[in-house]
């Protein structure tokens, strides 16, 4: 039900959309044999207007992946770079936390390490909302920080990496074959800051999915239970997305250029001195306005990414 009302919203914003464009036709072609000045300069500007509609209708021919339409995983991890990459962690969760709170997301935090100093290790939020996965799924990859670091005493510059996965949120209709025997899970106390904030009971929960070695950890919720259910969702996205990379590099090999994307490729730039600007390594775009981006300003980046995506499949033979 969830598919046919994405696919009818989808069919009528089109269908309405067709309807404005031919009766703007209709209105310039009558104001251009009475010369009617008046209604020639309001045709123009439902020009205008319709020239940005069928803009962002772009975007969706981007969005027609199978699971586009799911909410999505998203963890980012500290890469090199110490406490000062884990503080930078810790400032990438604020700004995707910011950009779903601007598209009105439900956000819920999975799992959280923190770091021995400042900052956090690692991080797994759920987002629900439509189309999250598909908006966010260009955001794999390493983040390049650069600035003053403030743990340094000298105030020197540096350079510190965080990496960002992301995977659709499975439904539970969606069968992935998962062997008792495969799993091993263990449990333990949840990290606290200490005192009556430690809990006493064993709620947290480890995962680990023998056969590929994929582990999974969940420790924010107040049960036992809800720690499992949640890491097994997470565990279910993973093996998805696995299987889901095994059969697009294979369907690649008639194509040809396949080009997996990783942990190791860096897909964008944070650069806070000598100069602020953040730019995307693959689409070029930029902005000096760092502030507005680590605020959760992300739209004009995945905008971008999804049309290169259009623009490469209308490229390729």
């Amino acid at each position: 039900m969830r598919r046919l009302s994405t696919l009818r919203e989808q069919i009528n914003s089109w269908e309405q959309l067709s309807r404005q464009v031919t009766d703007a036709l209709e209105l310039l072609e009558l104001a251009e044999m009475e010369e009617d000045e008046e209604t020639l300069e309001a045709v123009a500007a439902e020009a205008q207007e319709l020239e940005a509609a069928i803009d962002q209708r772009e975007l969706s021919l981007a969005l027609s992946g199978e699971m586009d339409d799911s909410d999505a995983i998203l963890a980012i991890h500290a890469g090199e770079g110490g406490t000062e990459a884990q503080d930078w962690v810790e400032m990438m969760l604020r700004m995707y936390l910011r950009w779903a709170e601007r598209h009105d997301y439900k956000t819920t935090i999975a799992d959280t390490t923190p770091g021995e100093e400042a900052g956090i290790k690692s991080v797994t939020v759920e987002i629900e909302g439509p189309w999250a996965y598909g908006y966010l799924k260009g955001e794999k990859g390493n983040h390049r920080l650069v600035r003053i670091s403030p743990f340094d005493a000298s105030n020197r510059r540096h350079t510190s990496f965080a990496q960002v996965e992301v995977l659709p949120l499975l439904d539970d209709d969606i069968e992935i074959d998962i062997h008792p025997n495969d799993i091993k899970m263990d449990v333990f106390l949840s990290g606290g800051a200490g005192g009556q904030n430690v809990q006493k009971n064993a709620t947290a929960v480890r995962l680990t999915h023998i056969p590929t070695g994929i582990v999974v950890t969940c420790q924010n919720e107040r049960s036992q239970t809800q720690n499992r259910e949640t890491a097994m969702r997470v565990l279910r996205s993973r093996l998805y997305e696995i299987e889901l990379a095994r059969k697009e590099e294979q369907e690649a090999e008639y194509r040809g250029g396949y080009v997996k994307a990783g942990f190791g490729t860096r897909i964008r730039n944070y650069v806070l001195h000598p100069y602020q600007m953040v730019k995307d390594e693959r689409t070029s775009y930029e902005t000096g306005n760092t502030g507005a981006v680590l605020d959760g300003d992300l739209d004009d980046f995945i905008d971008a990414w999804l049309k290169l995506q259009v623009g490469g499949r209308e490229s390729s033979p």
